[in-house]
């Protein structure tokens, strides 16, 4: 990851991590349960289980009820998020967080992991396909994959489809790539797995009006990056975009992710 959009993501995260524990991840359960259960359904073969872009690990308590004497490692870059993360982890003696970046795996864990879980880390990385093909690479034959993501475009209507259409009016970055999510089944089957799932997930998400989503996305969201890179004038003129088109009172929507399950040959 180029360093300086390293450093920029971290100190995001680091500012965010209270705000996201205490907003998303109560939110983001279902599909936290969802991501767990391929633990439930697979046997495993020996090794730990390593969860990358941990964040403050809302997995932990799944992944360790699936496997209370398995090995558990939560990988972060941020320390604001593995700040928060050390509260869950003193119920779970076998588990322990470490400091570092998710695209380490392979060169930690060559073939020796049991399992990889993640739920929405992946969309964050640089290089998403490089990426998963290198979790994919850590684990041992018979491992699994399981991986929540949130693909470029996770709803046509409801408060992440306006954000993003503000801040691509406003921002244009004709530079991005867009369709990197159509090119992940094929890089894990190139590290050598076989994937079994490759679904959309959605679930309820319920704000109480678009003034507190644009406050909790600016505290705990990836709208601080956006206050971070371009500075307040500009964040500013973004919040009255978004306010001047979002409906009034409580906003429901129902943003689809996407799961990836592989299993390693």
């Amino acid at each position: 990851m180029n360093e300086d959009r390293s450093k920029l993501l971290a100190q995001t995260w680091d500012e965010a991590a209270e705000g996201y524990d205490r907003y998303f991840v109560p939110r983001f359960a279902p599909w936290v349960a969802t991501t767990t259960t391929a633990l439930l359904t697979h046997p495993l073969p020996p090794g730990p289980i390593l969860v990358p872009c941990c964040g403050t690990f809302p997995e932990l308590p799944a992944i360790a009820a699936a496997h209370p004497d398995r090995e558990i490692v939560g990988l972060d870059f941020s320390q604001g998020m593995l700040a928060r993360a050390r509260r869950r982890i003193t119920a779970h003696p076998r588990a322990r967080l470490l400091h570092g970046d998710a695209l380490d795996l392979y060169t930690r864990w060559p073939g020796t992991a049991a399992a990889v879980i993640s739920v929405f880390g992946l969309q964050q990385l640089p290089d998403p396909p490089t990426a998963l093909a290198g979790w994919v690479s850590a684990l041992r034959p018979g491992g699994i994959l399981s991986v929540m993501y949130w693909p470029d475009e996770t709803e046509n209507d409801g408060p992440f489809a306006l954000l993003d259409a503000v801040i691509a009016e406003a921002l244009p970055q004709s530079a991005d790539d867009r369709d990197w999510h159509l090119r992940l089944s094929d890089a894990v089957t190139t590290a050598g797995a076989e994937v079994e799932r490759d679904v959309p997930v959605a679930h309820p998400i319920i704000h109480p009006d678009a003034e507190t989503f644009w406050m909790v996305m600016a505290d705990g969201g990836r709208l601080r990056n956006l206050s971070l890179s371009h500075g307040e004038t500009v964040f500013a003129q973004l919040r009255n975009r978004f306010l001047d088109q979002a409906p009034t009172g409580p906003w429901e929507h129902m943003p689809t992710a996407r799961w990836i399950v592989a299993c390693m040959a």
